[in-house]
């Protein structure tokens, strides 16, 4: 499993187009196999959730995301988390622990 996480330096993104960076985990039996950091290659409607699934992504996760890039995300069977803030590296050892608490989008549109 592969797991993007929309990034802004050591933090979770407040909106997944707008990141500087993805930080993509790939994940087995639950623990981190690899990390690595990709620049983000532009915010153009339905562009992202292709690029990303291109590259084995499984699973975003982000501070905000808007309802239409979340139905694009799942036509690439991509789950969204939206809402999560924090750290990355907390923020992604708490989804694997089942124990991620998301709030509210940051995404206004």
């Amino acid at each position: 499993m592969k797991i993007a996480v929309a990034t802004d330096g050591a933090r979770v993104a407040e909106h997944f187009g707008r990141c500087p960076e993805y930080t993509i985990f790939t994940v087995n039996d639950g623990k981190i196999e690899s990390k690595i950091v990709i620049p983000n290659p532009g915010h153009e409607p339905g562009f992202l959730p292709r690029y990303l699934a291109e590259r084995g992504v499984n699973c975003i996760i982000a501070g905000g995301m808007g309802p239409r890039a979340q139905g694009l995300f799942e036509q690439q069977n991509i789950k969204t988390v939206v809402g999560a803030r924090g750290l990355v590296d907390e923020v992604i050892d708490a989804y694997l622990k089942g124990q991620l608490e998301v709030g509210e989008s940051t995404c206004e549109h």
